[in-house]
Formats: structure tokens, sequence, C-alpha cells
């Protein structure tokens, strides 16, 4: 299994606390059935953790007409909506939630450059609520395939206590390359063009990097 380098100091620390804690329990309760069990527990929790920053290879079929998955997850949401920020006008929101059991690594939805990065702390509310999007600690990304621009936005869930972006304005992305990671539990929201043509439906697994979310008319 590829582990994301964003788990390399985590992975690394619960393997120590765990290591130590397994040996306090030894040494005060003997080889018993406490010890056994609280080994079993700690081998699922580090297995959790491990699981969690997977990195598992991607292949991305370039497409200039087609927005991507930038995510694992689940469609939650597929409507019109204004967009306040950037746009300022309609766009065709697509959102992925994506649960502590999806991989996190999160994608560049279009190739292209990158003409907008924003990061505004905020709340831990659940991701799937309606407010989360304006409220919860965010980035939002904006990427300029020659005028066609994809609005997406990282947003932290009441697990997330921490978003990684590593794209920059003026920058020039690949679609399907990584741009980021959100640690535990969390989602992202894409803000297309009216005029896009969805390819998902409500309740459709993505694959992020694979998954065809739209295409550009």
């Amino acid at each position: 299994m590829r582990i994301h380098r964003e788990g390399y100091l985590i992975i690394l620390i619960t393997t120590l606390v765990l290591g130590l804690l397994n040996l306090g329990v030894y040494l005060l309760a003997g080889d018993g059935l406490l010890s056994q069990l609280f080994i079993l527990l700690s081998i699922v929790l580090y297995m959790l953790v491990v699981q969690f920053f997977r990195n598992p290879p991607r292949y991305t079929q370039i497409d200039p007409n087609a927005i991507i998955a930038p995510a694992d997850g689940k469609v939650v949401v597929i409507e019109e909506v204004e967009e306040p920020e950037y746009f300022k006008d309609k766009r065709r929101q697509v959102s992925i939630f994506m649960s502590p059991l999806n991989v996190h690594v999160n994608r560049n939805p279009i190739g292209g450059e990158v003409c907008y990065v924003r990061y505004y702390p905020g709340k831990y509310l659940v991701a799937w609520h309606p407010k989360s999007s304006t409220e919860n600690e965010r980035t939002t990304v904006v990427l300029d395939q020659g005028g066609r621009k994809v609005l997406f936005r990282q947003i932290a869930g009441a697990l997330a206590r921490r978003i990684i972006y590593y794209v920059k304005e003026g920058a020039q992305v690949q679609q399907g390359q990584e741009m980021g990671f959100i640690r535990f539990g969390s989602r992202i929201d894409l803000f297309l063009p009216l005029d896009a043509k969805i390819s998902v439906n409500l309740g459709e697994k993505t694959v992020g990097g694979e998954t065809v979310i739209a295409r550009f008319s």
C-alpha cells in the first residue's frame, strides 16, 4: 500500500503511542486477556489510520472537454446555485462527500492556470450541513483552461482539522494532478458553467482523477 506523504508523521506518532500504551498495559496486567484485547484494538486503530492515508495510483485520461472528480466519495449535491465569492453569478454545483474511509487525496478537475486561491479558517460543521461551504474551514481554487473556468472548494468536516493545498496563483497545473489533501471526513464543491453537461447522478460513487463529473459544452 502506497502511503501519502501527509500521513508519515501521524503514522509514526500513532505507532509510538500505541507501542507505549501496550507496553504499559503489559507491565500492569501481564500477558492476560486485557493485554490481548488491547493489542487487538491497537491493531484495528493502527490499520484505520494507515488506510486513511493510502494513496493508490490513479490514471487520468487527459481530456480538455472533461471535468473530472477531484476526490473519491459520493455525489451529494447537483443543483443550480448562486456562487457569491468569485463568479458572482449562477453556476452548476456538484458536491462530493468524503467519508473517513475514502481516499482523501484531492486532484485538479481540469488543467490550466491557477487564477485564484483563497484559504479561510472557520468552523467544523458536519460536511453535509448546508452552511459548511460558507462557514467551515475551506479553500477556494479557480482553474482557467483557455477561458473556461472551474471553481472548486475544499471544505473541512466535523472530524477534519487540517486542509492542505499545494497550488499557487499563476501556476500551470495538469488535469488529475494532486492539488491537496484533507485530513478526516470532508467534502469538495465544484462550481461549473450552467451549460456543462453533468455526467454523474446523486448518490453515485466517484474515483478521484478518473470519474468524469461533467463535460464542457
